[in-house]
């Protein structure tokens, strides 16, 4: 399988994957700041955040854009799973794991929404920022708990 020619589909399929990966991440760091932290403030911050995402893409005609471009089956990405994935030991590690993968999963927003619209890199960046943060209070809260 290689390069299939088309670079806006393909922009919008790295759009759809990331976006997917950004809110499975903070969804784990949500249910982590309100089961294992019982932080109310902290909790909504990631809930929030996830909605933000949201927003950012705008109404139904873009979100049908991402899932037409989507092609789940045929990623060359699906069945790669690393030893460290397989494994956590603590929450800490829960949490550290996905709220870096959101991290991540922005960053890839961030550059690649801005060949769509320069004004979405603004907006995911932003959101970036937030995650740091509620990456900073929840170890912070993890670590002594």
């Amino acid at each position: 399988m290689g390069y299939d020619g088309d670079p806006v589909k393909n922009i919008y399929r790295i759009l759809d994957a990331n976006l997917n990966r950004a809110r499975e991440g903070l969804r784990v760091v949500e249910e982590v700041c309100r089961f294992v932290l019982k932080d109310k403030k902290l909790t909504l911050s990631a809930k929030k955040l996830r909605g933000d995402l949201s927003k950012i893409i705008g109404g139904a005609e873009d979100w049908k854009t991402l899932i037409k471009a989507r092609k789940a089956l045929k990623d060359v990405g699906r069945k790669l799973y690393t030893r460290s994935e397989g494994r956590r030991v603590k929450v800490k590690d829960i949490f550290t794991a996905n709220i870096k993968r959101s991290q991540e999963a922005v960053r890839c927003l961030e550059e690649f929404s801005k060949m769509i619209n320069p004004d979405l890199g603004k907006k995911f960046k932003a959101v970036r920022f937030k995650l740091y943060e509620i990456e900073k209070r929840g170890l912070r809260s993890l670590l002594l708990f």
